[in-house]
């Protein structure tokens, strides 16, 4: 896809110097946040849960250069409304095709980071005709396992202890400790700050009620509940890479290993010394990844006909062919 210059901005022109500034468009009478920096092919970064698209900045300014970068606040997160109403994959999916629409970017490459990951891939299966390549990062959405501490958050009364955890005091001492930490070069002064960041917008009730239906959409008690491993056979004309911290203890790099073995032509790069937040632990890295991923693969244009084979392909005996044909054809059903 060629540059898109009339993308909605801000301040309605690229600066000289990348900077990554805020727009807000009004969906459906709710306000949706989103960050864009560069001009180029349009790059769209999907953050995870309680994060927001500030935590893209490091990365965002990194492909400014070469490409026009959009990170959207998911609806219920950072600075976008906190609605009464739905917070599955496909919602937050719908919002972010809605989202670019209004902001004039037909299609894009997608990344998504951990919640952000199921969300991209939802994208990818709602709107397969708007995505160009898919990166997955730390995703969810690919095996049962996850942190206790999420599977936790996902028990009655969780919504009295989060508003506990968020309490200012808590995320200034948080705050404080990971800088500390961080001059001395300890890698979990990034992870503290992280946290502090993602629990600030939970002070308010609605950001709480919100982050509760996304997390339970996706994840109980058990582990996560969404599992598109058996979908993962769609992706085989889609430009895919997949990227993990080779210390993620969030959710496990085996997810990745697995998706990369049922990804034809997909890459897989585990990043070293890396937890769950590599777009905040080593942006610079994450950043050339991407680049590189970019610069080498062609965009893919799917239409109706390629997504028919696609999902022909695994229907069976029983399932539909181009023609009709066969015991599971159109003609079949409709009596022709």
């Amino acid at each position: 896809m060629s540059p898109a210059p009339g993308i909605l901005r801000p301040t309605g022109s690229v600066p000289e110097v990348a900077t990554f500034d805020e727009g807000q468009v009004e969906l459906h009478g709710h306000r949706s946040i989103y960050r864009v920096a560069g001009e180029g092919p349009p790059v769209v970064l999907i953050h995870g849960m309680v994060n927001s698209s500030r935590h893209w900045e490091g990365v965002a300014l990194a492909l400014a250069d070469a490409h026009t970068v959009i990170a959207p606040d998911l609806i219920g997160h950072g600075d976008s409304a906190t609605p009464r109403g739905d917070y599955s994959l496909g919602a937050h999916a719908a919002s972010i095709r809605d989202l670019l629409s209004a902001v004039g970017v037909d299609r894009a490459t997608i990344v998504g980071h951990s919640l952000g990951g199921g969300v991209a891939m939802q994208f990818f299966y709602q709107f397969p005709h708007r995505t160009q390549r898919l990166a997955l990062i730390s995703s969810g959405g690919l095996g049962r396992e996850v942190s206790p501490l999420l599977r936790s958050a996902a028990l009655p009364g969780a919504s009295l202890l989060l508003a506990l955890a968020a309490h200012r005091r808590l995320l200034a001492g948080l705050s404080t400790g990971g800088r500390r930490l961080r001059r001395r070069g300890w890698g979990a002064g990034v992870h503290l700050q992280a946290i502090a960041r993602a629990l600030a917008p939970l002070e308010r009730a609605g950001a709480r009620e919100a982050f509760l239906h996304t997390l339970r959409s996706v994840i109980d008690v058990r582990g996560q509940r969404v599992d598109a491993r058996d979908r993962l056979h769609l992706l085989r004309g889609m430009p895919t890479l997949i990227a993990w911290g080779e210390r993620d203890r969030t959710i496990p790099p085996a997810h990745g290993r697995e998706a990369h073995a049922a990804i034809p032509h997909s890459r897989l790069v585990i990043l070293p010394g890396v937890a769950h937040f590599p777009h905040l632990e080593d942006p610079a890295a994450l950043a050339a990844v991407l680049r590189e991923f970019i610069e080498t693969t062609e965009p893919a244009a799917l239409d109706d006909a390629d997504w028919h084979e696609l999902v022909a392909a695994r229907c069976g005996p029983g399932g539909l062919s181009r023609d009709g044909a066969g015991a599971g054809g159109l003609r079949g059903r409709t009596g022709r």
